[in-house]
């Protein structure tokens, strides 16, 4: 199971407190400073079932910046996919990509339900 992370976020840690806490082995990857590829993004999408904005860090200072609230519904699926394979800033996090799920961000009723 892979982990990616910003090991300054706070949610980031709380999360990885919790694998830890429940003695959940992972592989941990700085979302950074090895940001996902473009290939990878469009795997994990295609096997969350998610909404392709559920990938997105809308919280971030960069996803504002940019102003990707106005822009992303006038962007295809392939161009936000490009564009969040650009910066791992703009990547929802924590990011936990198993065989068969796909988890975005830490909301702790979802990580049991899947990792328990």
């Amino acid at each position: 199971m892979l982990f990616l992370e910003y090991p300054k976020c706070s949610t980031c840690q709380k999360a990885k407190k919790w694998l830890d806490g429940h003695e959940i082995s992972y592989t941990d990857r700085h979302i950074v400073e090895n940001h996902p590829t473009y290939e990878e993004l469009k795997e994990w999408y295609q096997r969350s079932g998610l909404p392709l904005k559920r990938f997105f860090n809308t919280s971030g200072m960069l996803y504002k910046e940019m102003q990707l609230k106005d822009k992303l519904p006038e962007m295809s699926e392939d161009e936000q996919l490009l564009l969040l394979a650009t910066n791992g800033m703009l990547v929802k996090r924590p990011l936990i990509v198993a065989e068969d799920f796909v988890l975005t961000g830490f909301k702790e009723a979802e990580w049991e339900a899947k990792l328990l």
